[in-house]
């Protein structure tokens, strides 16, 4: 009985000492794996690439990165979801959780979640293939209400950058008779341009900025109210139709996140080492010469970013017939 009782303290002290705070603090132990949403060589991708070396270096942790596509980034989502809340589990992402509830593509969005990191945000552009027979938006609409649902565009599924951008055309030109041909993110959707399986593509700036500028697609408008920097020639959307100022400026945006629930230690860390990551020159530079706004935010300055995009959002979808249920009912505020 003596031994059993001397057993059953030790064993009980080892667990203490297990789940105590001076060993907590030594995460991370063990590799990291961060889940990003989108296919290789989009926005998302790129971004996540870019800054994820410099926080592994803080961290002291390989952090492997993996691309889970579709679903509009929802099998990603549910992945990261449905995992352990141990910081071991990153979601990396775009903005489009922010609608699967209005869309229709399931419960979860970043409410489920803890923002790390808001790394950027993206300035949307308007691309088609070389030999396509229009050379700006207004040739390209007027070609469209001559060729009704003869132009391809691609598009990365319901809530997409491509789906927001057409339902803003749509609703400006009072309607956009075209065929959408849906892709695992908008990297494979502009290769998919390049090779002409396509016309047009609403994308990220900075995902086609270097086809652009190598003569492999043409730029049609960028979605602002002004020029852009990065591409001086391109004229400004709203330009071609004042209509589009109504909703701009818009953009995506991407991310790190964790699921709730995620010990704050590893928070804490993790939001330092993405912190230190996005503050590098090497990548303030490529998020710039790429057209991105660097953005570096988290806690509570994230949350009310993400509250006001969602807000802007899903009502410019509800307005434009987009939606499958109305943001009231999931007590998102109209913008006043």
């Amino acid at each position: 009985m003596k031994f059993h009782s001397l057993f059953a303290a030790a064993l009980a002290a080892g667990v203490a000492f297990a789940a105590s705070p001076s060993l907590a603090q030594d995460y991370p132990t063990k590799e990291i794996q961060g889940i990003i949403q989108w296919g290789a060589g989009g926005s998302t991708d790129t971004v996540m690439r870019a800054v994820t070396p410099k926080a592994e270096e803080v961290l002291g942790q390989s952090i492997v990165l993996q691309n889970v596509t579709g679903g509009v980034g929802a099998i990603a989502l549910n992945k990261v979801a449905s995992g352990k809340a141990d910081g071991y589990t990153l979601l990396m992402g775009a903005e489009n959780p922010l609608l699967y509830k209005v869309m229709g593509l399931g419960t979860k969005d970043y409410s489920d979640f803890v923002p790390i990191a808001i790394l950027a945000r993206g300035t949307p552009i308007l691309v088609a293939r070389p030999d396509a027979p229009f050379d700006t938006y207004e040739e390209m609409m007027a070609y469209i209400k001559d060729h009704p649902d003869e132009v391809k565009f691609g598009s990365t599924g319901p809530g997409g950058l491509p789906s927001v951008v057409s339902s803003m055309i749509a609703d400006a030109e009072g309607g956009l008779p075209v065929t959408f041909i849906p892709y695992d993110g908008d990297g494979p959707a502009l290769t998919a341009l390049q090779s002409k399986a396509i016309d047009v593509m609403p994308a990220v700036l900075g995902a086609a900025i270097e086809a652009v500028k190598a003569g492999k697609m043409k730029p049609l408008a960028v979605v602002t109210n002004d020029k852009v920097d990065q591409l001086p020639d391109v004229e400004p959307i709203s330009k071609a139709n004042e209509k589009f100022s109504k909703y701009l400026p818009w953009g995506p945006f991407f991310g790190v996140f964790v699921p709730k629930g995620t010990p704050e230690d590893a928070i804490s860390k993790l939001e330092d080492a993405y912190k230190q990551a996005g503050e590098q020159d090497s990548f303030k530079q490529l998020m710039d010469n790429r057209g991105y706004t660097l953005m570096n935010i988290s806690g509570k300055e994230a949350e009310d970013f993400m509250t006001k995009w969602q807000s802007s959002t899903t009502w410019l979808l509800q307005d434009a017939g987009m939606t499958k249920k109305s943001p009231e009912e999931f007590d998102i505020p109209k913008p006043e």
